[in-house]
């Protein structure tokens, strides 16, 4: 926490200041977030499959199971759309500059391996925010524990950070900053254990929208060139997916209950129609990875730790 004294770079910029006592730390620490009950069925199962390219061989028993209703398994990574509560920090009571907000990480713990189908109710809350300082940013965490809703056992716990390049400097006003250590591992400079390439189609952020965000950023060819970008985007969470399918094919033999845990740090959007490398590296039962896109050669996910059981 800082000494309430406002930086050079605050009274120098108004707008700065004005954006930063607007941010009220203990209002979003405690955020009134609503209990989410999020009903999903065997359909909807298989069609978060698809929209990640799972069902790109239908002849492959492996993959098969993930996308037909015979011995069918969830996907881990589906974990991350249930329960959700929504793109909250555009709510104008928060104080956050939505539109220079970016999803920074993304940690994911399997307690259960996913229903096929199921009732299940998430429950969200702010676990920590720190100032990075003004013009730098602040980073708010939250996390989303999806239990099953009949039974209350827990089956997941999503943890997500953003980081809020408008809010940076507020507790230069005497509001608090939690100090945070990164729990993103260092990377190895070794070359890797495993490669894994998979295809992303040019109508996947289109399918993946069915199944989650229906951000018009991700569809909309005249909104992704507003935004600055020469056509829609991949969903990071889709880019999080198709990563997670490589973990899970290379290293579970796809078997769904053997990942316990994946976190990854996302770097640059993915393009729909791009091929997206995984860089794997063993560790016993651990495992650490990156991903790029081959077509431009960039690093799209980076420091990512999965646990196999």
């Amino acid at each position: 926490m800082n000494d309430g004294v406002a930086s050079a770079s605050t009274q120098r910029c108004p707008a700065l200041r004005e954006r930063a006592m607007q941010f009220n730390y203990h209002r979003l620490m405690h955020w009134p977030f609503p209990e989410v009950r999020h009903a999903y069925s065997v359909q909807d199962t298989m069609r978060y499959a698809l929209s990640l390219g799972v069902g790109a061989d239908p002849l492959d028993p492996a993959r098969l199971k993930f996308v037909y209703e015979k011995n069918l398994q969830a996907l881990p990574t589906m974990a991350v759309i249930l329960g959700t509560p929504g793109f909250w920090i555009r709510d104008s009571g928060t104080g956050i500059d939505w539109l220079q907000a970016l999803h920074g990480e993304q940690y994911l713990t399997l307690h259960q391996p996913l229903p096929i189908a199921a009732t299940i109710i998430g429950r969200t809350r702010v676990k920590s925010i720190t100032d990075k300082g003004a013009g730098k940013g602040a980073l708010i965490v939250f996390e989303t524990q999806v239990a099953d809703l009949p039974s209350g056992t827990l089956l997941a716990t999503v943890t997500v950070s953003y980081f809020c390049r408008g809010n940076g400097g507020y507790s230069e006003h005497g509001q608090p900053s939690d100090l945070i250590a990164s729990a993103m591992p260092i990377m190895p400079s070794t070359p890797a254990d495993i490669i894994c390439d998979l295809p992303t189609r040019p109508d996947m952020a289109l399918i993946y929208r069915l199944s989650s965000d229906m951000n018009p950023l991700h569809a909309d060819p005249a909104i992704a060139q507003a935004a600055g970008f020469p056509r829609p985007l991949l969903h990071g969470l889709a880019t999080f997916g198709v990563v997670g399918h490589a973990i899970l094919k290379t290293c579970c033999d796809y078997e769904a209950a053997r990942l316990r845990v994946i976190n990854a740090r996302f770097s640059a959007p993915v393009f729909p129609g791009e091929t997206i490398r995984t860089e794997i590296w063993r560790q016993d039962t651990d495992v650490l990875f990156r991903a790029s896109v081959l077509e431009r050669d960039l690093l799209v996910l980076d420091h990512g730790f999965a646990a196999i059981q």
